[in-house]
């Protein structure tokens, strides 16, 4: 009777403090967007696809003339020639001069453009990774939300099941004091009662903890009581796996993101072995020199076409080259092995949503039973036929139907959740 008395207090104390918050009208969809409008990884994609947009930028910038300025002014000694240093012996004229110069380059034969491609494509593959943050945080959501229902309608069987316990233990006390009934009856109907309690204190704490979980989900610190507005059920899941692996292969993010990724690494390899082809430009200088030694003008231009050939470099450009080659075979077995991954994961999903139907239908029948069962063993009961253990296994068996049916409700939603996230629905 003490312990009984002391779960009483636990669970009013804890009911009383969840009843303190005022529970927050939430649907399925407005988390969804609250978490899509507050989660940092999403914009820390975003920022990360706005860099690789401006690496674009920066692989078109050599199509562009490069324009400088510069102002020189220089003094020597009368008959100075620059002796050491290099081939040539030149002489160093007294000057101050003013001036521009501009370069354009005409054609590298191709490895700009490939640099353009490759960048372009890196670009995508992180936009592709925004959408995969978000498929992510979604199924978070999704998960967390379909946690706190079930949480709720867990409680709400451990309520109920208190008080038809205490019911229950309330009667067949009374009947013990007026002698209709053994005192064993009335200690195993308090044992029953505190096996709810016990049930209710533990559903108490699972709700707490969902809606931290549903928080944390939001992006929220702060954990909040939710007022959740309950879903439809989804339909039956497809009969054939086989085409949610090509959906999968066609629509998830990830999948398009090393696609990409293995296209930009194979243009970037073809721009290195480019490094070896000539690069042809144009080349022009103009200015004035306001103050000059004998022998020069005021004014100077001058144009011309420089043509690069490489010839030995000690092997660097082969070496670039054979290792982006590298890269690019190790970016393709990776997008290998991210297709197979995904297609065994769209088949355990596909797997786990059939069970979590067809788990659907044997609750129903299991509460069904239960519950005929219960009844049966309180009408024999009542009238002194069977004993209080058959009246207690009745209560149990009915208790753990409703919780099996109302977990098995809401585990549906959430595997079909996943196997949307994993056939890349879920965006």
């Amino acid at each position: 009777m003490r312990r009984a008395l002391v779960l009483t207090l636990a669970a009013a104390s804890i009911a009383t403090a969840v009843s303190a918050q005022t529970p927050q009208p939430l649907s399925l969809k407005d988390a969804e967007r609250q978490a899509l409008d507050n989660n940092p990884t999403i914009r820390a994609g975003r920022y990360t696809a706005l860099a690789a947009t401006e690496g674009i930028r920066e692989a078109r910038s050599v199509y562009f003339p490069t324009t400088f300025g510069s102002f020189t002014a220089a003094g020597a000694q009368d008959g100075t020639r620059i002796a050491a240093g290099s081939l040539n012996n030149p002489t160093i004229l007294d000057r101050f001069a003013a001036g521009f110069s501009v370069s354009q380059l005409v054609t590298d034969f191709g490895r700009t453009s490939a640099l353009v491609q490759s960048s372009t494509l890196n670009a995508d593959s992180r936009q592709k990774d925004i959408d995969v943050r978000k498929a992510d945080v979604l199924l978070g959501v999704d998960r967390a939300y379909f946690e706190a229902l079930r949480a709720q309608a867990v409680l709400t069987v451990a309520q109920q099941t208190v008080d038809a316990r205490k019911l229950v233990a309330d009667q067949v006390g009374a009947l013990a004091n007026s002698g209709l009934k053994s005192s064993l009856d009335a200690s195993f109907a308090q044992v029953n009662l505190g096996e709810a309690q016990l049930l209710l204190v533990q559903a108490q704490n699972d709700v707490e903890a969902s809606y931290a979980g549903l928080a944390a989900a939001l992006g929220s610190p702060q954990s909040t009581a939710y007022q959740l507005m309950d879903e439809p059920s989804p339909p039956a899941p497809p009969d054939d796996g086989a085409a949610l692996v090509a959906e999968a292969m066609r629509d998830r993010p990830d999948v398009a993101a090393a696609r990409l990724q293995n296209e930009s690494a194979q243009r970037f390899a073809v721009a290195e072995r480019d490094l070896w082809l000539p690069a042809i430009s144009f080349v022009g200088a103009a200015g004035f020199t306001p103050y000059h030694q004998v022998g020069l003008t005021d004014r100077y231009s001058a144009a011309g076409v420089n043509v690069t050939i490489p010839v030995l470099n000690g092997n660097l450009f082969a070496a670039r080259r054979a290792e982006a080659s590298f890269r690019a075979q190790a970016e393709d077995q990776s997008e290998r092995d991210l297709e197979n991954r995904v297609a065994r994961d769209v088949r355990v999903a596909w797997l786990a949503a059939r069970t979590a139907y067809q788990r659907l239908d044997l609750t129903s029948q299991l509460l069904a039973q239960a519950s005929s069962a219960l009844e049966l063993a309180e009408g024999r009961y009542n009238l002194g036929l069977s004993s209080i253990v058959e009246l207690t296994q009745a209560q149990l068996n009915k208790t753990s139907a409703e919780i099996a049916q109302a977990t098995a409700k809401y585990e549906y939603q959430a595997r079909m959740s996943a196997l949307r996230y994993q056939t890349g629905e879920l965006k």
